[in-house]
């Protein structure tokens, strides 16, 4: 397939590289070419365009010809990106919403009926998280017959003095400003900012983290496709209890602005080489959790059931031990992004989430997720008005 990737920045960049892998024909486009190229490698031969996400003509005179163009860029530039793919005639594809006209409607779905009239399809928010905790939370939901509830819980921490986050400044700083979108009794709401402190335990080596409410992409379309009355996500780790202790502070809001110095730039490999090397960054975790509990109809008595998926995403000194240097977050995003791709509905017309592809897509890319290393588990527990027994599966 002939792929145009928009944004080569730490997870574009890797993502653009995993594809040329996949025998795709890729190409680039950013708005600093020689930045992008810091990230692909001067060894890399993937052409680079000069683009600004802004340009809607530059997009399409850069992407000309694509089968796929894929916004690895803000997600701010979405429908943007989503208006080039339509008059391209192509596919596409994203890593999260933007959610601002509507905090619990993605933006992407106002252009289901275009991309139909086109027999186009829209894979939207395909990245680890969201993407892969989608696709969990409706594994877990196709085995129940009635779901009660969702819980998404991430854990992101960079073991470093300094402020060094594993997700774009532009990312980090709209996390910090947002508030948390919540599913309760069936209705959505907005949550206070790092609200809702609780302890969770993640997989070790991590063990028992303190999350709070956070504004994940997930909340906004899982409970519009799987019937449900419940869906938080919280997250964990030294990342969030710095934006938390900055927000206590009073120096995180929008008026504000975007304070440099709390949200540096994204790291390039041989940045963050550098790094590692004068032993101010010594290693970073991504982790990620999804519980569901639901019901088991029975012949005799329905059966309820807490159904935990975890995945433990490679620590930035594995990721060192491959020869790379990237942060575990563009990793683990990049890589489940690709099997996205390699499972791409190109038969199908419209928008999907991931937990709207058809299932057996479902399947394939959580398999590919496995062949690439990731670890996933899942652990299912009867749940008794007593006791609980557990069933490893």
């Amino acid at each position: 397939m002939r792929i145009f990737v928009l944004g080569a920045g730490a997870t574009g960049s890797l993502l653009a590289q995993l594809l040329e892998r996949q025998d795709h024909h890729v190409w680039c486009g950013d708005r600093d070419p020689k930045r992008a190229r810091r990230f692909l490698g001067n060894k890399s031969t993937i052409p680079i365009a000069e683009v600004n996400a802004r340009n809607l003509r530059g997009i399409v005179r850069a992407a000309k010809g694509c089968q796929l163009i894929i916004n690895a860029s803000a997600s701010v530039f979405n429908e943007i990106v989503l208006r080039a793919a339509l008059r391209l005639r192509a596919h596409y594809l994203d890593l999260s919403s933007h959610l601002t006209r509507n905090p619990f409607h993605a933006e992407q779905f106002r252009y289901a009926r275009k991309l139909e009239k086109k027999n186009r399809a829209a894979v939207i928010n395909a990245g680890a998280a969201p993407g892969l905790t989608n696709l969990l939370v409706k594994r877990a939901a196709d085995l129940c017959d009635e779901v009660l509830s969702a819980q998404i819980r991430l854990y992101e921490s960079a073991e470093s003095d300094d402020p060094i986050s594993q997700w774009s400044p532009e990312v980090s700083f709209d996390e910090a400003i947002s508030r948390p979108r919540i599913y309760r009794n069936g209705k959505f709401k907005l949550a206070k900012r790092f609200s809702e402190i609780e302890k969770f335990r993640f997989m070790d080596p991590i063990g028992t983290a303190r999350v709070v409410l956070a504004a994940q992409d997930e909340v906004a379309t899982l409970p519009r496709f799987i019937p449900m009355r419940d869906l938080d996500a919280k997250i964990g780790g030294n990342e969030i209890d710095r934006l938390r202790r900055w927000h206590k502070q009073g120096k995180l809001s929008k008026s504000r602005g975007m304070a440099r110095r709390h949200f540096p730039a994204t790291s390039s490999p041989r940045m963050i080489a550098k790094l590692i090397r004068q032993g101010v960054l010594q290693n970073a975790r991504f982790a990620a959790a999804v519980l569901v509990r639901g019901i088991q109809r029975g012949t005799k008595e329905d059966v309820h059931v807490l159904m935990r998926s975890d995945v433990l995403f490679p620590s930035l000194y594995t990721i060192r031990r491959q020869g790379l240097f990237t942060t575990p977050v563009a990793y683990a995003t990049a890589h489940v992004a690709a099997q996205f791709v390699k499972h791409f509905p190109r038969e199908e017309s419209g928008v999907f989430p991931p937990e709207a592809l058809p299932q057996e897509i479902r399947r394939e890319i959580l398999a590919g997720v496995r062949a690439q290393g990731l670890k996933i588990l899942h652990k299912v527990t009867i749940l008794k008005s007593t006791t609980e027994d557990e069933e490893e599966i």
